[in-house]
């Protein structure tokens, strides 16, 4: 496999609070972005990564993770444009959430269970992405990612304090002590 691994920014690093850029040009920088993309998901051990989760402002997202059937599904999308189902036949996956920006604790969260994606492949195709099961709820964070929001945006303020509490806490644990000047 391709591609750098690259460092995930993580939460209150300002290009993850703010919408992406779209994608303007198909090239061969474009490419290389999405195979460094890939490299630091599987590196980070995640099943999508956008962007702007490795510091870079354009709407592009990478994905690799099963439908609802188990069939393992991976690819790229520039400049998605999420399609969920009427309300009226929406049905709710009430889920765990994680998040590689957040890493550590889990939340549940409910998200419809079927999500449409409309974008690009990294040669300007167009392409749609119909998704079941995790690779549903992947489409639906990997585009909120693109759009500034994080997966604990959507939570209770009480659900949010405790997710960001735990991972203080963790990030304090994994910080090697500073030594006495």
């Amino acid at each position: 496999m391709s591609g750098q691994v690259r460092p995930i920014t993580l939460v209150g690093t300002p290009v993850l609070h703010r919408p992406c850029r779209p994608v303007e040009d198909f090239d061969a920088a474009l490419k290389d972005l999405v195979d460094d993309m890939l490299a630091s998901m599987y590196e980070a051990e995640g099943v999508g990564l956008a962007a702007n989760q490795i510091g870079v402002d354009l709407r592009v997202f990478v994905y690799d993770c099963p439908d609802e059937d188990g069939e393992r599904r991976r690819g790229a999308v520039v400049n998605p444009v999420l399609e969920l189902l009427a309300l009226e036949n929406r049905r709710l996956d009430d889920g765990d959430e994680g998040c590689l920006s957040v890493p550590g604790p889990h939340a549940r969260l409910a998200r419809p269970d079927r999500a449409t994606v409309h974008g690009y492949d990294v040669r300007g195709t167009a392409i749609t992405v119909e998704g079941t099961g995790l690779l549903a709820r992947c489409l639906q964070h990997e585009t909120d990612h693109l759009e500034g929001r994080l997966y604990i945006d959507r939570l209770s303020a009480r659900a949010r304090k405790k997710v960001l509490k735990e991972y203080e806490s963790l990030q304090a644990e994994a910080e090697p002590d500073a030594l006495p000047g």
